[in-house]
């Protein structure tokens, strides 16, 4: 079964622009179709809203900037396609199951934090990169295109 050229096309989207503002109905309005539409294709294709993909890819790219930068925790959020340091911190504990300044103790091994912790950001870090591998296998089984030779007639 290939996957659906429309939700492929949405993803590619997302993927380009998930540092920019995204909003389903700039997408519906891009892709000229209806945002509910949209939604609902989306969460049948993939199991998945498209703001929950959003935030995921967000925190994602988020964590490599915990771990790797001493930037604010508001310059992290801002610069991963978040408007406030509020939103980033509920979903990333959403997500992740703990905050980002747990997280950051977490990516430190000489810091010690509780085993529950370790073993919630774990478990919280398989389902996230088992669901955006799933997506990522969804994009490459887009059905190729055939394209139609033109046919040269005297008549």
């Amino acid at each position: 079964m290939y996957s659906n050229k429309l939700i492929c096309d949405i993803l590619f989207y997302i993927d380009k622009n998930i540092n920019n503002k995204i909003n389903i109905q700039d997408i519906a309005d891009i892709f000229f179709f209806n945002r509910f539409y949209i939604m609902k294709l989306f969460k049948k294709e993939l199991g998945i809203s498209i703001n929950n993909y959003i935030n995921l890819k967000r925190i994602l790219n988020s964590l490599s900037d915990i771990k790797n930068t001493d930037d604010s925790y508001l310059t992290i959020a801002l610069n991963n396609g978040f408007n406030s340091l509020e939103y980033f911190s509920e979903t990333f504990k959403l997500i992740i199951g703990v905050s980002p300044r747990v997280y950051k103790k977490f990516t430190y091994f000489i810091i010690k934090i509780k085993d529950e912790e370790i073993n919630t950001i774990r478990s919280n870090l398989l389902k996230l990169t088992s669901t955006i591998n799933k997506i990522d296998n969804y994009k490459n089984n887009l059905k190729p295109e055939i394209k139609k030779e033109k046919k040269l007639s005297i008549f």
